[in-house]
């Protein structure tokens, strides 16, 4: 893999890893049972995501 690749990789683990904490983050303050569930779900979206970036290294 290129230094190119790597550094994309590096930065989309990174941009993963914020989005996620963000989603889990909100997901903590949101009243709504429905919304706080969908919330979660794409908190677990960007960690499985993450994953996928991190198995291709």
């Amino acid at each position: 893999m290129s230094e190119k690749e790597l550094l994309y990789l590096e930065d989309a683990l990174q941009h993963e890893q914020f989005l996620r904490t963000q989603c889990t983050d909100c997901a903590a303050k949101l009243q709504d049972p429905e919304l706080k569930n969908f919330v979660s779900g794409m908190a677990q979206t960007h960690t499985e995501i993450f994953k996928t970036l991190y198995n291709t290294l």
